[in-house]
């Protein structure tokens, strides 16, 4: 992880975000020798939906409990 100060960060913006883009390297912003940010490339967050589709129709209920079992 490259760690940049916001002073850096502020002169060299555009050129941090294509080595984050381009290579995937998070980068750690500093105040001094405090962090205060990280950028990291975008990662794609998935819905309730799409994380447990493979589950639908496989999950039965026993009782009152609540509690599920997985088939």
């Amino acid at each position: 992880m490259k760690t940049v100060d916001k002073t850096q960060l502020k002169a060299n913006l555009l050129e941090l975000l294509k080595i984050v883009e381009l290579q995937g390297e998070e980068i750690l912003v500093t105040e001094g020798t405090k962090p205060v940010a990280r950028i990291s490339p975008y990662q794609k967050s998935y819905s309730t939906a799409e994380l447990f589709k493979n589950m639908r129709g496989k999950v039965q209920y026993f009782g009152s409990s609540g509690l599920g079992m997985v088939r």
